[in-house]
């Protein structure tokens, strides 16, 4: 089962049944992450937690939250408030995760200062 961490360690988690690997685009993915939000889809209780005292999550919207480590900032979940769904960071994951990316989303709203250059499939809107 993959392991994940945030930046400094205080939050630890294991998660089953990653899939959908995928790199956001959007102008909110953007601001949290500082450039793209690559992640993975797991159901939310698949996510064990070995520690999350500092896990935080924001609302950046009426519709998800997102889950950051409140000692360190590293961006961690994107869950929405309906389904059972979360999105795991793909950059939390420790190697090897044995997942590859399967396609962009919102590419429209992506920065103007990169290229999408990889060969991955790229969709507009939501995904």
């Amino acid at each position: 089962m993959p392991r994940g961490s945030c930046l400094c360690g205080a939050v630890r988690f294991e998660v089953a049944g990653l899939d959908d690997p995928l790199a956001c685009h959007c102008g909110q993915c953007r601001k949290q992450s500082g450039h793209v939000f690559a992640a993975a889809r797991a159901r939310k209780d698949a996510v064990v937690f070995d520690a999350d005292e500092t896990l935080r999550w924001y609302r950046a919207s009426g519709e998800a939250a997102r889950g950051f480590c409140g000692a360190c900032g590293a961006t961690l979940f994107w869950r929405a408030d309906e389904g059972d769904s979360i999105r795991v960071a793909l950059g939390s994951l420790e190697r090897p995760s044995g997942l590859r990316l399967g396609r962009h989303v919102w590419v429209e709203a992506k920065g103007d200062y990169y290229d999408i250059a990889d060969g991955v499939r790229e969709e507009r809107g939501e995904p």
